[in-house]
């Protein structure tokens, strides 16, 4: 008896809860940053630089996918509304490194509390071997989606097989 049947409506069931799953984290992300009285965008680079610690203003372009224009103008704004700091790098004056205040931390992770709380008692029901499994699954999303944004930006548009 054939497997390949029930393994095909897996792979559809896992395939629509992560467009659903995407889906929803979007629209997640737009009602925190307009509680935040934020842009998405301006949301992303604060996420960013909160994992990072600190980035030019080009990676912040590269992360966030947006021009060095329009990230310029954001991290003008970030920076007048006191999110981010944004100095010069002292060994290439042309960059310029912008980190996000400290003291504002807190109030960017306030929005997320309740739901970060409910997902670390979902992820406490999980073996470390169905973590590890997760773990690894979104790593390789990870890499497919820096994969397919380099295709995008460089004009790539031919479909290939994985």
């Amino acid at each position: 008896m054939s497997h390949e049947p029930a393994r095909a409506s897996a792979i559809d069931d896992l395939m629509r809860a992560g467009r659903e799953m995407s889906r929803l984290s979007m629209v997640f992300r737009y009602a925190i940053a307009e509680r935040l009285g934020l842009t998405v965008s301006d949301l992303e680079c604060l996420d960013y630089l909160a994992d990072v610690g600190s980035a030019t203003a080009g990676q912040v372009a590269e992360r966030t996918n947006l021009t060095t224009g329009a990230v310029t103008s954001m991290l003008r704004r970030l920076q007048q509304a006191g999110y981010v700091t944004a100095e010069r790098d002292p060994a290439d004056r042309r960059r310029v490194i912008v980190a996000l205040r400290p003291e504002r931390i807190a109030e960017l992770e306030r929005p997320y509390e309740r739901f970060a709380e409910r997902a670390e008692r979902l992820v406490e029901g999980y073996s470390v071997e169905e973590v590890m499994l997760l773990v690894g699954h979104y790593d390789r999303m990870q890499a497919m989606y820096v994969a397919e944004l380099d295709a995008l930006r460089s004009g790539d548009t031919v479909r290939r097989s994985a």
